[in-house]
């Protein structure tokens, strides 16, 4: 195999780098035994090999941490061979004192044929490793009697009180007949002659009075050697009689100089308790440079063998590489759409579209109406429609294209909002005998989610319409408001939205915000559609006929549609038409069109402002009835910011009403300021000066119609259903041509 893209091969280099790690490690975790006070057996080899009539040798080693390159591959094997009898660590034989780290080191040393010891380190110590040292190895300190000789352990971590270690010192050593004596501890007792490697104050045995009884010890008891670790060197030192030995070249990172280099020591003891040792220098590399370089390298294999925290942090570093990688090399990225793409199939022929909604009919609602809209405009073209939608108690008793799912729970003062039963099974088994074409989902919760699971399982593809800013929501969720509005409503959108094969939003701001969380998912901008010939058909009679039974004089009359809840802004607006009431001497009415669970508290506040004779909170308004209320206003206002299009707002500018809104994401495509109406900030001085202009200037208010009803005809219910008709057979042929480039 040849890697014309030097890419490719690091892209191969990391992914095998991940396998061999994550495979080591398995075999690190998963295949190397148990086992349990290891030195107890390595003594009684050590009593077994070792006799007090002849001469016997070790090997001192320190700061193997758990060093793969020199320890393992390099000194394990010299001492095999070296006729050696056994090996001590004089402290930080493993790195870090982790459970996997000891398991590396017990693997490590099973490659030694003679026996060994350890001294408890400062390494041994650390990320609570004195248990562990306890229960694999055993005491962290102790003295065993070889040959003629008495070799010391003790702990210099702390974990053990230095009074009672010293106690136990000259209780054993006023005792002893031992020929000679060696003494290891981890800490250095003095400091080396020569500079230390980034040394630091807790490197070196401490606290003084223990490093002070320590010497006093070593001179009465005639301690012939004091081997420690800790730093990464060797030393040599000679206080009295005693000589103090720092070695610390068995791992780690070494510098490869004069002082800072790889070794052992040879220790020889003969029968009458002579002591003598011989330095063991490892030459690593030949250029210095190259020193240098092989001492790293060492290093970073030896990080390599140990550490759950070391190994995921590697792990996860050449993961992300090789998945970056990986994308950049052969995910091909084409962010231009499919011209290659053939809807005509589907468009010639009738589609049978399930869709699946939280809310509709009779609630009142743009959802709602929305749907209804489409059914009708797609049903005059030929389509078959089922609608999976919740049950309420004044709906139709005959409706052959929806199903009724009845309610877990309902929300709302008027139990508007409804959770339908989900589990039946009677909904799935209706949805498989219609034979869906595609799966429309209008919210992406509850019945939105069982529609897309409905689609998966039938392998066909699922559009989504946005509808509803849910951020704007936060008040009817049991959660903290900025934890729904900042986070899980952007979430639940994205999320939802990437499972789905398309997405159909109102206007360009929205897709823009749909593009800023995350989405990835083929996009289709598409206006909902609006009853422009119903609206234009409203007669004379029946707007003085309404004026008549709703007793309005001749007054200039404002519109607004809305939802009595939060999120419509209405408080903005009533606020608004008081300010409105000291600035003007013109007579006009407010029609609140809507209903909702703020509609007490809203009426209690007209009365308490005393706008009862200026504002009327009209209710709700059947759908074959509002296109004459529309047609009753003569501007419309609206104050809403959780719109995703306003559906609301082209309806009436068909109906000839230019209108006053506060900007918003989905107000912002529809209001061109100055032409069908104007836009403002969420300030009551700017919007209430508009509203005023509309009330006063009569001339300006006919334009603003006039353009208002010009810009309304693109958006009929006609069109909008042959729109959205051309989006399901797009996004039907994008699913075959990913079907048949799937591998069989």
């Amino acid at each position: 195999m040849t890697f014309r893209n030097p890419l490719k091969l690091l892209f191969y280099l990391c992914l095998l780098i991940v396998i061999l790690l994550v495979s080591y490690k398995a075999y690190l975790n998963f295949f190397i035994k148990d086992f349990a006070g290891v030195h107890t057996g390595q003594v009684e080899r050590i009593h077994h090999d070792i006799s007090a009539t002849e001469p016997f040798s070790f090997a001192v080693v320190g700061n193997i941490n758990n060093s793969v390159g020199i320890f393992e591959e390099r000194i394990i094997p010299e001492l095999n061979a070296s006729g050696m009898d056994f090996l001590v660590s004089a402290g930080n034989a493993v790195s870090g004192g982790g459970e996997d780290k000891y398991r590396a080191l017990y693997g490590t040393l099973s490659h030694l044929s003679i026996p060994y010891l350890l001294t408890f380190g400062a390494h041994e110590y650390e990320d609570f490793g004195s248990y562990r040292f306890y229960d694999h190895f055993g005491p962290h300190f102790f003295s065993i009697q070889a040959g003629s000789s008495r070799l010391i352990f003790l702990d210099s971590t702390g974990k053990t009180p230095w009074q009672w270690q010293i106690r136990w010192l000259d209780d054993l050593l006023s005792q002893d007949t031992s020929k000679a004596r060696i003494l290891f501890i981890g800490h250095p007792p003095l400091k080396p002659s020569q500079n230390a490697l980034f040394d630091q104050p807790g490197d070196y045995l401490a606290p003084p009075e223990f490093r002070s009884a320590l010497l006093q010890a070593t001179e009465k008891h005639s301690i012939d050697m004091v081997f420690s670790a800790n730093l990464s060197l060797y030393s040599e030192r000679q206080l009295g009689n005693t000589v103090f030995v720092t070695t610390g070249g068995a791992g780690g990172l070494i510098l490869n100089n004069e002082t800072s280099f790889y070794h052992y020591v040879q220790v020889s003891v003969s029968p009458d308790g002579k002591v003598s040792h011989s330095l063991q220098r490892l030459e690593v590399g030949q250029h210095p440079a190259l020193k240098r370089l092989e001492s790293l390298w060492f290093f970073v294999y030896s990080l390599f063998y140990t550490g759950y925290l070391n190994f995921l942090l590697i792990v996860a570093v050449f993961a992300a590489i090789t998945i970056k990688l990986y994308t950049l090399i052969f995910v091909g990225k084409d962010y231009y759409p499919d011209y290659d793409l053939d809807p005509a199939p589907w468009l010639e022929k009738p589609l049978r579209v399930a869709m699946f909604t939280n809310n509709y009919l009779p609630f009142i609602g743009g959802v709602p109406v929305s749907i209804a809209r489409l059914r009708r405009g797609l049903e005059n073209l030929g389509d078959k429609l089922l609608i999976v939608a919740p049950r309420y108690k004044d709906q139709p008793e005959v409706e052959e294209h929806v199903l009724r799912v009845p309610s877990l729970l309902a929300l709302g003062e008027k139990r508007e909002f409804r959770l339908a039963n989900i589990f039946l099974y009677r909904i799935r088994k209706r949805v498989r005998a219609f034979h869906p074409d595609i799966i429309h989902l209008h919210h992406p919760f509850w019945l939105g989610s069982l529609g897309l699971f409905m689609a998966r399982r039938l392998k066909v593809p699922a559009i989504y319409t946005y509808h509803t800013r849910l951020e704007h929501y936060a008040h009817f969720v049991p959660l903290p408001g900025m934890i729904f509005r900042n986070f899980i409503s952007h979430a639940l959108i994205k999320r939802f939205a990437n499972k789905c094969d398309g997405v159909i939003v109102p206007t360009y701001s929205t897709e823009e915000y749909l593009r800023m969380i995350g989405v990835k998912t083929p996009t289709f901008i598409q206006p909902t559609g609006i009853e422009f010939k119903r609206i234009q058909a409203v007669t004379a009679g029946e707007i003085a006929e309404l004026r008549k039974t709703l007793k309005l004089k001749d007054e200039v009359i404002f519109i607004s549609v809305s939802r009595l809840s939060n999120e419509k802004n209405i408080d903005f607006m009533i606020d608004a038409i008081h300010t409105l009431r000291q600035q003007t001497s013109k007579p006009f009415h407010f029609l609140m069109i809507g209903e909702g669970h703020q509609k007490e508290r809203l009426q209690d506040k007209i009365r308490e402002l005393g706008l009862g004779a200026h504002i009327t909170l009209a209710g709700s308004v059947s759908p074959d009835d509002i296109a004459v209320w529309y047609r009753l206003g003569d501007a419309f206002l609206f104050a809403s910011k959780s719109e995703t299009q306003g559906m609301v707002i082209l309806e009436a500018m068909a109906a000839g009403l230019p209108v006053v809104a506060v900007r918003s994401s989905g107000i912002d495509d529809v209001v061109r300021h100055g032409y069908n109406g104007f836009k403002t900030p969420e300030r009551q001085d700017q919007w209430c000066l508009h509203v005023k202009r509309l009330l006063e200037d009569d001339d300006l208010r006919h334009t603003l119609s006039r353009q208002a009803m010009e810009f309304a005809r693109d958006f009929s219910v006609e069109q909008f259903a042959m729109d959205v008709r051309e989006i399901y057979a797009t996004t039907l042929a994008l699913w075959d041509k990913h079907r048949d480039n799937k591998p069989s």
